[in-house]
């Protein structure tokens, strides 16, 4: 898949950078008006320059989670006293749950991404989905850039609230994602395969505009990942 040239697009390392001071954000590591790490000390920490940092804290700001003050630096604008919490994955059948309720969140905003999509939306999958296709050809499985791929999707919604759920849930999906990448590790190289094959099919249909197919496909995706994880054998949640 080839890379779309968009002079506009927000680099991988910023979005990186992004998805890190958003996660701090959430937590509420920063209180608010807390003053940031200046920008030389934040760019150490990600280990990256100080233009593409800047990337990352102009979104940050665009998305009113920080503030300026000339001479002064970056400042949190707000407590997030109603950020979203989940309890910690603890048994196995935490795992299950939070892929039950994946079918719904991401089925459903996988069918708004497709009536939705945007170019810049679209551009964004195809990186992540480059990432997975190489870490693939090398036999290897990313939850990264698998999770930054559930991400995109769940942007091109245009509803904050799949994001911040999905946000909210990255530590409990990646328990699942490292689970079933040792799994398809195991299995060798046609399930990797395979597994790319499931991305593939989500964006086409996405790309395609096609609402019911994009969130078929993307149900399928997850309930073959659960199964692949718990080889068909899923635990009785009954009361």
């Amino acid at each position: 898949m080839t890379q779309n040239a968009e002079p506009r697009a927000r680099p991988p390392l910023a979005e990186k950078v992004y998805d890190a001071m958003h996660a701090r954000i959430m937590r509420g590591d920063y209180g608010a008006n807390e003053k940031l790490p200046a920008e030389k000390e934040l760019s150490v920490q990600f280990g990256v320059s100080r233009p593409v940092l800047r990337v990352a804290l102009e979104r940050l700001r665009d998305e009113g989670l920080i503030y300026s003050r000339q001479g002064a630096g970056n400042f949190v604008r707000v407590k997030r006293d109603n950020a979203l919490g989940y309890a910690k994955v603890e048994t196995i059948a935490d795992i299950q749950r939070c892929y039950e309720f994946r079918l719904t969140l991401e089925g459903d905003a996988a069918a708004l991404a497709a009536r939705r999509r945007n170019q810049g939306v679209l551009d964004e999958m195809s990186r992540a989905l480059d990432m997975l296709a190489d870490a693939t050809g090398s036999r290897l499985h990313r939850e990264d850039a698998d999770f930054t791929f559930h991400v995109a999707i769940a942007k091109g919604a245009n509803n904050s609230y799949y994001v911040e759920s999905l946000r909210a849930l990255r530590e409990h999906i990646n328990v699942g994602m490292k689970l079933h990448g040792e799994s398809l590790m195991s299995d060798g190289a046609w399930a990797l395969e395979e597994v790319l094959a499931e991305h593939r099919a989500i964006f086409d249909a996405i790309e395609a505009g096609d609402a019911a197919a994009a969130s078929d496909v993307m149900r399928r995706h997850i309930m073959h990942s659960r199964n692949r994880l718990f080889g068909g054998s899923l635990l009785d949640l009954s009361l």
